[in-house]
């Protein structure tokens, strides 16, 4: 689950992270509002307008602008809140922006010149280790400074058995070329992210740019959170942040139907119960001359209500050509499967594409009969070289 700047930023302001100060509109009136209140707590007319999306890159697209009075508060707000942002991380038709971010302005003249890093936490999946990604080129596009800079990025891993240790943290800080006062803060700063990393249970903390202002202070200026979905059911509070109309609309559909489903970019829909029989289904399917369309995990539970949620929402897909169910009956008998089956497609009325159905273990040959006896355009099957052929020859027919 990912969410929006300004609550990423009111997690990190909980677990004492230094954060740029703002306020969310959704209307330029309020915007203006937002920017008055900031202007008596900081002392200064200028603010940041900042588009709020599920993307980064944002200032890149125009969704990002400097305001240095309050007429300019309202038209930079008229003019972002309502376009469809378009960035390198979005579609080409961009994201809808709802809601803007006003914010302080940091960038203020001072005794010393401001400087940006990058910084994130994530787990390394390769060593099985939370880790703590820096660079000095913070306000850039890091894939860009990997590429052709990677001697400015620096890794530091966390053994799970200790934690972040105080060594790694002040580590991190003279990396960054930091001293004195600014050295402390980068200390407390990395300390007080990897606690809220850890603390709720995210699979992502992304901070482009950590600044150093002009006065050694070191902040969040921005904040992408993304959370492990396997550990929302610890996090209500954060659950409650999810904001759907940043979301596929299918894959709401799916979640709230409780199906675990990818969207892919093939011709053939799968329909599976299990995670390890969909990844053996999508092989089969590449290998029978087709791609597959999705992953869809039915779990153990596959009745004709849930049979027929999984088929409306393959079906939304209109690059399907063909759909292959393939179910292994060992919790839930085949037999009921392919009832489920049947009075799914006829609740459904007539579907345009030809469904494959592979039924394997208890009851499969009486789950066969009854597709096979069934009358609709259902074609069955029992082996796994069965399925792929006739998803090969049903392609080719269409």
């Amino acid at each position: 689950m990912n969410i929006h700047e300004y609550q990423g930023k009111s997690i990190l302001k909980s677990f004492g992270v230094a954060i740029q100060e703002g306020i969310v509109a959704e209307t330029p009136e309020q915007a203006v509002d937002a920017a008055k209140e900031l202007k008596v707590k900081y002392n200064s007319d200028w603010v940041v307008v900042k588009a709020q999306i599920h993307a980064g890159g944002r200032g890149k697209g125009g969704g990002v602008k400097l305001a240095k009075n309050l007429d300019e508060v309202k038209e930079k707000a008229s003019n972002i809140l309502g376009m469809h942002l378009i960035t390198p991380q979005t579609s080409a038709t961009g994201k809808l922006v709802s809601k803007v971010l006003i914010t302080q302005d940091v960038y203020y003249p001072g005794a010393s010149p401001t400087k940006e890093f990058y910084m994130s936490v994530l787990l390394d999946r390769s060593k099985g280790r939370n880790t703590i990604i820096y660079s000095t080129e913070g306000g850039m596009d890091i894939e860009h400074v990997a590429e052709h800079t990677p001697e400015k990025i620096w890794k530091e891993e966390i053994d799970p058995r200790v934690g972040l240790q105080a060594f790694q943290a002040r580590k991190i800080a003279f990396n960054l070329g930091l001293s004195g006062n600014a050295f402390k803060e980068m200390v407390k700063f990395v300390t007080s992210l990897y606690k809220a990393y850890e603390s709720i249970d995210a699979s992502l903390f992304e901070i482009n740019p950590v600044l150093k202002t002009s006065d050694d202070k070191i902040i969040a200026v921005d904040s992408k959170v993304s959370f492990d979905d396997n550990g929302l059911f610890r996090h209500p509070d954060y659950e409650k942040m999810r904001d759907i109309t940043e979301e596929d609309p299918i894959d709401v559909e799916a979640r709230n139907a409780e199906l675990n489903y990818v969207k892919l970019d093939g011709n053939v829909g799968c329909m599976v119960n299990g995670a390890g029989l969909a990844m053996a289904t999508m092989d089969i399917i590449k290998l029978s001359g087709g791609e597959p369309a999705n992953f869809l995990d039915v779990g153990g539970t596959a009745n004709a209500e849930r049979v027929e949620k999984a088929f409306r929402i393959i079906l939304k897909d209109k690059n399907v050509k063909a759909i292959l169910v393939n179910i292994f009956g060992g919790i839930v008998r085949c037999d009921r499967v392919a009832q489920g089956i049947v009075d799914a497609y006829k609740n459904m009325g007539t579907i345009h594409v030809p469904i494959i159905v592979r039924l394997q273990g208890t009851n499969a040959e009486l789950a066969k009969k009854l597709i096979d006896e069934s009358g609709l355009k259902v074609y069955s099957a029992i082996e796994f070289h069965e399925a792929a052929d006739l998803v090969n020859k049903l392609l080719k027919a269409n």
